[in-house]
C-alpha cells in the first residue's frame, strides 16, 4: 500500500560506507525497505528458528495467547525498531561522518527529491537537537501505537492498559545493545517535537502494520509482557533480525520505482534465503536410541540413572555428580537430544571453564551431530573471543581443512601463511555443507559460517561450545546482554565442571539459571562433586525462576533431576556403591627445582609418564630448566620433557596441548604410540582424559587436587603396561613448611603474617585459608608411614565437605593460622557475594518480575568483553584480567618468528589487495590474517600492571602505523627475544620457556 503523498518513502535508513562501493550508485536505502526486511526476517525466525518455549512466552506476552497473532505482532514490533530514524537528527547524518564523506553528491540529490515529495526537512540543519535514533524510537512508539493520554512530552502515562506499550518502547530502544533509562527517553522527545514528523512516522507505522497484518486499533491490549523473559526474547529477536537484515550483500538497497508491496515480497524472499545460508534453523533431532547415538556402547550406571529420571515432557534441571570417566559428557548430550525432541528446543550450548577445553568438547559435539541431527548439516560454533585461532573452527568453515594439526608449531605457522590464498579459494570451491567426495551429503554434518565469529552471534548457532564467560555475562546488564540471554534461552544449556568456579561465578550462575527457568529452557550441570550448599543453591535458583516451591523428599543419588513443578528426584549409584579405586597421597616438603628434577628423572628413567602441576609460571619454568640441565645425566632426551603454561604464544601453547593429548589422551595405549616415558610440567590441568602414571603438584584447594586425581591411571587400556614403581596411582602434594612453625604449611603471602616477612607467593594464587584447611584435612588422614589412602569416589564428598561446608577451628598451633586466614577468607567470600548481587539482574525480586527499567544499561556497564568502569562493568570473573598482546619480530620486515623466515605480510597478497572489500576471497584473507595475529598473541598477567612495580599499560605503548595493527596491542622483539617496542627492556620471550618479566 502506497499512501498518496508518499513522503515516508524518502526517509533514508542506510547509506553505504566506503567499503561498499557497489551500493554507492543507489546512494541510500529507504527506511521503509529496511523496516520491512527486518520484519520479514523476524517472521522467518519465528517460523524456523524460535523454539517452542520462546514462542509460548511471546504468544502470551504479545498475542493474547494466540501464536498466530503473536507472530504478526512480534514481527511488526521488530520492524519498528528504526522508526526513530524518521527525524531530522538522524537524517542530517547522510554524509556528516568520515565514513560517508564520499556521498556529498548523493546527499544533495536525495535532499532535493525528499523536499519535493513533501518530507518536512528543516530549512536549515544548524542547531538541531541531537538524540540517538533508538532513543527517539523509544520516545515515540507509545504515541504511535495508541497511547493518547494527556501527559507532557517525555512523560510516561500511568494508564494500566498502556504499560505494555511503554515496556515495548524501551525494549525497542535497546536494539543497539543498551536499554535506555527514562531520562534518556524523555529527552529524546525533543528531537521530534514537530508534528509533521509524527505524521511521517505514523505513515511508516500504518504501512508496516498493513503489510504484516496487524490491527493497530487493538494492538495496545495485546502488549502485556508479564514474564521477565518476554522482553528479553523481544529484544533478542529484534537485534538478531536487524543484524541479518542489515547485510547489504543479502539485502541490497531497494529501488524507489518499485511499490511497497514489491519491497515486501523481496524482503520475504531475501529473509528466507538469508536464514537458509546461515542455517538459522531449529535442531531437528533424530529418533535415536542410546545405541544409535553411540554404537557399540551401553549406558553406564550414572547415565542409566539419569535416563530413568528424565521427565517425559517439560523443562528440566539435571545435576550430575560423578567421577572422571563416568561418561558425563555423553550423558549431557543424550539429555539435550531428549529435551530437544520433547520440548522443541532450538539447540544446545556447552559451557566449559576455559578456552583450552572448547576444541575437545566441540569435537565430541561434532561427532554426536552425525547421528543426532536430521538435517544434512547444521551450525556448530566455537564461542569465545579468539575462536578463530582454533583448528576445529577452520575445519568447520572449510570442511576440506583438517580439524587437527600434527605439524610442529613453526611448521604449522609457516603452512598457515603459505596456504592463506589456497584456503580462501577452497572456502569458495567447497562451501560449508557441500557434499563429500562420493557426492552424497553428510547427515548431521557440522559447519560454521564466518558470520558466527562476531561477538554474541556464536550463541545464535544451533550448536555451540564456548566458555562459561558467556553464561556469566548473560545475566549482567552490559551491551547486548539480552542477546546472549536470548541465545541461551533457546537451548539446553550444559555447564561443564561446575565445581571449578569461584563463589562470584557460582552466584551469577544461579542468576542465569533463574532466567533460563523463567524462559522455559533446560539446564544440565556436570561436576565431579558439588558441596551440598552449591547443589541446594542451584535447585533453589531453578525453582525461583519457575516461581514454585522446592519439593525435595530427600532421596539420595549421584543424579538430581528437578522438573517444571519444582519436584526433586534423585537416583544413581552413591560413591559407596561404585567400584573403589585406592589412590595414595603423600604430603612432601617442597625442595628446590634441581632436587625435584633429579628425583623425577631418576624415578622414570626406565619408563613412566609423569605430570607435574605447579601453582606459578616461575616455578614451572625453573623446574623445566633444571630438568633440561640434568636430562643427559639421567639418559633423557630433551624432547621427552614438555613445558606448558599460559604465557606462551597462542600457537605454541595450542601445539603443546595437542601434543600432550595425542601422547597421553584416550586411545593412546602402548600399542597406539603412548610414550615409554614423558615428563610434563604445567601450571594448569593439562586436559581432560589425559592419563599419567604418577602426578606431583603443589598444595592447592581440595577440589583441584581431586580433579588432578582424575588424571592418574585414568584409562584402563594402560593397565598392566605401567612400570612397577608406578603401577599403583600416587599423588605427591608439595608444600612449604612455616619456618617459625615447622608443623604448619606456609600458605600466606609475604608480609601477610604479623611479625614475619617470609611468605609463600602461592597464597596470592589460592586463598591461604583453603590451602591450610586442605592440608589439615589430608594431614589428619595420614597413616603411620605417612601415606594417605583415598578410596575414590567414596571419599570425595567427605573431603570437599571438610574444606568448604563449615569453618575449621583447629587445635594448638593450627588455631592461630586458621583463625587469621579464615577472617580474610570470609571477607573475600562476602566481597564476591556482594559483587555477584550488584552485577547480576534477577528476573524476580521478592516475587516481583523485573520490568524494563530493571534491564537498563549503558556505556558504564561496558560490552562484556571490554569498556565500562570498574565496579559497574560486567565481568565474568573477579580476578584481574590478563593483557593480550600480539608478538612480532623485527628483521628487515616484521615476522612472526625469531628466525625471520615467516614474514608478517599485512597486505596478504597482490591479488587480494586489488579486490573490492566485499569480495569473498578478500574477506577470507582478512579473516586468516586476524587468525594469524591471534595465534601470535601472548597473555600477560594483569597483576604485572598493578602495584608499586607495575609495567606501563598498553595505552602507553607505541602505536603501530600499519592499519591492520592499529586496534591491537603489539610487542616487538628482536631475534634474541628481547622486547624492543611496547615493553622495551621489561619482558623477554623464549619459544622454549615462554614470556618472562625482567
Amino acid at each position: 500500500m502506497v499512501k498518496p503523498d508518499g513522503a515516508y518513502r524518502w526517509v533514508w535508513g542506510k547509506t553505504p560506507p566506503r567499503s561498499s562501493p557497489d551500493a554507492w550508485e543507489r546512494g541510500w536505502n529507504p527506511l521503509l525497505a529496511h523496516l520491512l526486511e527486518t520484519g520479514a526476517t523476524a517472521r522467518e525466525l519465528w517460523d524456523r528458528y524460535l523454539p517452542d518455549n520462546v514462542r509460548a512466552v511471546l504468544a502470551e506476552a504479545f498475542g493474547g495467547g494466540d501464536p498466530a497473532t503473536a507472530r504478526a505482532v512480534v514481527s511488526f514490533l521488530a520492524a519498528l525498531h528504526d522508526v526513530g530514524k524518521a527525524a531530522p537528527a538522524f537524517l542530517h547524518q547522510f554524509d556528516r561522518v568520515e565514513a560517508r564523506s564520499h556521498l556529498h553528491e548523493k546527499r544533495q540529490i536525495w535532499e532535493e527529491q525528499a523536499r519535493s515529495h513533501g518530507l518536512p526537512l528543516p530549512r536549515t540543519w544548524d542547531g538541531l537537537f541531537w538524540a540517538d535514533h533508538e532513543h527517539i524510537t523509544a520516545a515515540t512508539i507509545p504515541r504511535l501505537l495508541g497511547c493518547d493520554c494527556p501527559v507532557a512530552d517525555g512523560q510516561r502515562c500511568r494508564a494500566p492498559e498502556h504499560q505494555g506499550l511503554y515496556a515495548v518502547a524501551y525494549a525497542l530502544g535497546g536494539h543497539h545493545g543498551h536499554v535506555p533509562g527514562a531520562d534518556t527517553v524523555g529527552t529524546a522527545v525533543i528531537a521530534v517535537k514537530d508534528a509533521n514528523w509524527h505524521d511521517v512516522q505514523a505513515d511508516l507505522v500504518e504501512v508496516t502494520a498493513a503489510v504484516l497484518g496487524v490491527d493497530l486499533q487493538h494492538l495496545a491490549s495485546l502488549l502485556a509482557p508479564a514474564k521477565p523473559s518476554a522482553l528479553v526474547f523481544l529484544m533478542g529477536l529484534v537485534i538478531l533480525s536487524d543484524w541479518i537484515a542489515s547485510n547489504e550483500s543479502r539485502f541490497p538497497y531497494a529501488d524507489l520505482a518499485e511499490s511497497d508491496d514489491a519491497w515486501w515480497q523481496a524482503a520475504q524472499e531475501r529473509a528466507k534465503e538469508a536464514l537458509t545460508t546461515l542455517r538459522l534453523d531449529r535442531w531437528q533431532p533424530t529418533e535415536a536410541t542410546w545405541q544409535q547415538l553411540w554404537p557399540g556402547t551401553e549406558p553406564r550406571p550414572v547415565q542409566a540413572a539419569a535416563m530413568r529420571l528424565m521427565p517425559e515432557s517439560g523443562q528440566t534441571l539435571v545435576i550430575v555428580e560423578a567421577p572422571p570417566a563416568a561418561g558425563k559428557t555423553r550423558l549431557a548430550l543424550w539429555c539435550a537430544h531428549q529435551l530437544a525432541s520433547r520440548n522443541g528446543y532450538q539447540g544446545l550450548y556447552i559451557a566449559t571453564p576455559t578456552k583450552a577445553d572448547t576444541s575437545r568438547v566441540a569435537q565430541d559435539v561434532e561427532n554426536f551431530m552425525r547421528t543426532a541431527v536430521v538435517n544434512e548439516s547444521a551450525t556448530l560454533a566455537v564461542v569465545h573471543a579468539s575462536a578463530l585461532e582454533e583448528h576445529i573452527v577452520q575445519h568447520l568453515i572449510d570442511p576440506s581443512r583438517p580439524a587437527q594439526a600434527d605439524d610442529s608449531p613453526v611448521d604449522a605457522l609457516a603452512e598457515d601463511i603459505r596456504s592463506t590464498l589456497e584456503f580462501c579459494g577452497a572456502a569458495e570451491r567447497n562451501p560449508a555443507g557441500s557434499p563429500t567426495a562420493d557426492g552424497h551429503p553428510v547427515q548431521g554434518g557440522a559447519v560454521m559460517d564466518p558470520w558466527y565469529l562476531r561477538r554474541c552471534v556464536g550463541l545464535m548457532a544451533t550448536f555451540g561450545v564456548g566458555t562459561i564467560d558467556e553464561v556469566m555475562l548473560a545475566a549482567q546488564p552490559s551491551r547486548h546482554w539480552m542477546l546472549r540471554l536470548f541465545g541461551l534461552s533457546c537451548k539446553t544449556v550444559v555447564i561443564d565442571d561446575a565445581h571449578a568456579y569461584e563463589l562470584y561465578q557460582q552466584d551469577l550462575l544461579g542468576t542465569t539459571v533463574q532466567w533460563l527457568a523463567d524462559a522455559g529452557s533446560s539446564v544440565v550441570i556436570l561436576s565431579h562433586a558439588l558441596p551440598p550448599a552449591v547443589r541446594t543453591a542451584l535447585t533453589a535458583a531453578w525453582c525461583a525462576g519457575l516461581q514454585v516451591e522446592v519439593s525435595d523428599p530427600g532421596d539420595e543419588g549421584s543424579v538430581t533431576v528437578v522438573d517444571a513443578t519444582g519436584h526433586v528426584r534423585r537416583d544413581g549409584p552413591l560413591p559407596t556403591e561404585v567400584p573403589q579405586g585406592v589412590t595414595t597421597v603423600r604430603l612432601k616438603h617442597e625442595e628446590g627445582p634441581s632436587a625435584l628434577a633429579s628425583e623425577l628423572l631418576a624415578k622414570a628413567r626406565n619408563g613412566g609418564c609423569v605430570g607435574v602441576i605447579r601453582n606459578r609460571v616461575d616455578k614451572a619454568v625453573a623446574l623445566y630448566q633444571a630438568a633440561l640441565a640434568q636430562a643427559p645425566t639421567h639418559g633423557w632426551d630433551e624432547s621427552e620433557i614438555i613445558l606448558l603454561h599460559e604465557q606462551f604464544l597462542t600457537h605454541h601453547q595450542k601445539a603443546t596441548e595437542e601434543r600432550i593429548r595425542s601422547l597421553l589422551g584416550e586411545g593412546t595405549g602402548r600399542a597406539a604410540g603412548r610414550p615409554g616415558r614423558l615428563l610434563v610440567i604445567s601450571t594448569q590441568d593439562v586436559a581432560h582424559s589425559v592419563d599419567f602414571d604418577y602426578v606431583v603438584c603443589d598444595l592447592a584447594p581440595m577440589d583441584l587436587l581431586i580433579q588432578r586425581l582424575g588424571n592418574l591411571h585414568r584409562h584402563a587400556e594402560n593397565t598392566g603396561t605401567r612400570q612397577t614403581w608406578c603401577e599403583h596411582p600416587q599423588l605427591d602434594v608439595l608444600f612449604r613448611a612455616d619456618p617459625q612453625q615447622p608443623d604448619l604449611p606456609l600458605v600466606e603471602p609475604p608480609g601477610k603474617r604479623p611479625g614475619h616477612r617470609a611468605g609463600n607467593l602461592d597464597g596470592l594464587t589460592y586463598a591461604p585459608y583453603i590451602l591450610a584447611v586442605t592440608f589439615q584435612t589430608l594431614h589428619s588422614r595420614r597413616e603411620q608411614d605417612g601415606r594417605i589412602s583415598l578410596c575414590l569416589p567414596r571419599d570425595v564428598a567427605g573431603l570437599l565437605a571438610s574444606v568448604y561446608d563449615s569453618r575449621q577451628v583447629g587445635q594448638g598451633v593450627w588455631a592461630s593460622l586458621l583463625e587469621r586466614t579464615a577472617a580474610d577468607w570470609q571477607v573475600a567470600l562476602a566481597t564476591e557475594r556482594i559483587a555477584a548481587a550488584e552485577h547480576g539482574v534477577l528476573p524476580y525480586e521478592e516475587g516481583c518480575p523485573a520490568t524494563e527499567q530493571r534491564l537498563v544499561s549503558g556505556g558504564l556497564n561496558g560490552s562484556g568483553e571490554e569498556g565500562g568502569v570498574e565496579g559497574l562493568r560486567a565481568t565474568p570473573r573477579l580476578s584481574v584480567p590478563p593483557v593480550n598482546a600480539v608478538c612480532l619480530y623485527q628483521h628487515k620486515r616484521l615476522t612472526y618468528d625469531a628466525e625471520g623466515k615467516l614474514e608478517a605480510d599485512f597486505l596478504t597478497s597482490k591479488k587480494s589487495r586489488n579486490m573490492k572489500p566485499l569480495d569473498p576471497l578478500r574477506q577470507e584473507g582478512e579473516r586468516e590474517l586476524k587468525r594469524m595475529l591471534f595465534r601470535n598473541t601472548v597473555s600477560l598477567p594483569g597483576e604485572w600492571f598493578r602495584g608499586e612495580d607495575r609495567l606501563p599499560g598498553p595505552k602507553s605503548w607505541p602505536r603501530q602505523r600499519l592499519a591492520r595493527l592499529k586496534h591491537w596491542d603489539v610487542l616487538i622483539f628482536d631475534a634474541t627475544g628481547a622486547c624492543i617496542s611496547g615493553l622495551a627492556g621489561r619482558v623477554h620471550y623464549n619459544p622454549r620457556t615462554g614470556l618472562r618479566r625482567l
